[in-house]
């Protein structure tokens, strides 16, 4: 059982190799299927993520790298560990991730290297882990509980505050937070969308896989992994907590040394799926996280029989289908304009209208004042009775 937060990646396989080096445009080569399966070229014809934000919550992005240059803001070191970002071994994860969320490639028209899901975005480093080779891992597993809980809601509370509208979290706890789960609502109030991956347990034979967190938090996407066939990823853990999944076997992205990696878990997978939803909220800004959360899970291709299983959730995510639902449920739940405020709450005359009185003639006017004489007539004599009786009285 996990005792803190751990990253939910294998790395398989470095590419470049200093005897063999790889070609220019293998990386992208190597990309296509990952593309293909998530159906990302079409929806790329709307939008690439630009005008977003998406937190990488994790163990830090290297923004200097070829595939990321410009594209990272450093946010804070909740870790409480000074490892030096030169440190070879920091932010090795984090960056990984970073590339396959946004990524825009280098070279010739950008076409070397790894292009994210949204290349446009922006991504915001929030570091709340080490990464295990990290020479600082020893005293943060000494850490309290506690204190590890609290850093990772700073770091969600942070991005909130600055301006992320998406956060990603491939990351994996066994136990949940109060402070935590504030923290994500805070989030949701503030619509952000937050994906993380649901964890590399698979399955046990005697049920389903143990709970991951932030994956098993309510208003959380959470994203099992695929293979490059479409089937379930041996690692990725069966429970409820799965939503959608995406590819998480032998992806390629770039680390921090610069280098092309093939890696594997349900972390590519997040970071796969933290694009596409970077895309959505490109397109639709407003559009609330439960509505970005039905708009992927809603257009899912491969989805297992009945609609939903605890290995992939609903299905794949298709990025260009779930940006078309996402347009859909925007209409649907937009206010028209040009109605006056009183119609939509039902009150003063431009609700209802007032009841109609036809105009009146001399006749009606004579026949009014003979009535009101007559009432003061009948005013005046009962005025007299009650002073003969008042008078009889005092007698």
């Amino acid at each position: 059982m996990l005792r803190r937060l751990s990253v939910c990646v294998t790395v398989l396989l470095v590419l470049f190799l200093s005897a063999v080096p790889a070609r220019a445009d293998s990386i992208r080569d190597s990309q296509q299927w990952v593309l293909a399966m998530l159906d990302v070229a079409a929806a790329w014809q709307q939008t690439e993520g630009a005008g977003v934000t998406v937190a990488v919550v994790d163990s830090g992005v290297d923004g200097r790298v070829s595939d990321l240059t410009g594209q990272v803001t450093s946010g804070p070191d909740f870790t409480g560990i000074s490892t030096a970002e030169s440190n070879p071994n920091w932010g090795v994860h984090g960056t990984w991730m970073a590339s396959l969320i946004a990524g825009h490639g280098h070279g010739e028209l950008a076409g070397d290297g790894v292009i994210g899901i949204a290349p446009k975005a922006h991504v915001l480093s929030i570091r709340v882990i080490p990464d295990r080779a990290d020479p600082a891992y020893g005293k943060y597993e000494h850490e309290p509980e506690t204190r590890i809980q609290d850093s990772l809601a700073d770091g969600i509370n942070y991005a909130v505050n600055n301006g992320a509208q998406v956060i990603s979290m491939s990351i994996g706890y066994n136990s949940p937070s109060t402070v935590v789960r504030a923290a994500l609502l805070n989030a949701y109030r503030h619509g952000v969308v937050v994906v993380a991956s649901a964890g590399n347990s698979g399955t046990y034979r005697d049920g389903q896989a143990p709970e991951s967190f932030p994956a098993d938090y309510p208003g959380v996407i959470s994203v099992g992994a695929v293979s490059v066939s479409g089937g379930v990823a041996g690692f990725s853990s069966d429970n409820l907590s799965v939503q959608v999944a995406a590819p998480g076997v032998n992806v390629p992205a770039q680390g921090r040394d610069g280098q092309y990696w093939y890696v594997s878990g349900t972390s590519p997978a997040c970071a796969l799926v933290a694009g596409v939803a970077a895309l959505i909220k490109s397109r639709y800004p407003d559009l609330a996280p439960d509505l970005v959360a039905k708009a992927l899970t809603s257009t899912t291709t491969d989805r297992p029989p009945g609609g939903y299983n605890s290995q992939v959730g609903f299905g794949i995510v298709d990025a260009a289908a779930a940006l078309a639902k996402a347009g859909q449920l925007t209409r649907a739940v937009a206010v028209p304009h040009g109605i006056p405020a009183a119609a939509h709450f039902g009150g003063g005359s431009a609700a209802v209208p007032p009841a109609p009185v036809r105009p009146r003639g001399t006749g009606q006017l004579l026949l009014f004042a003979i009535l009101a004489l007559a009432s003061l007539a009948l005013t005046g004599a009962a005025a007299t009775r009650l002073a003969i009786i008042s008078g009889r009285l005092r007698s």
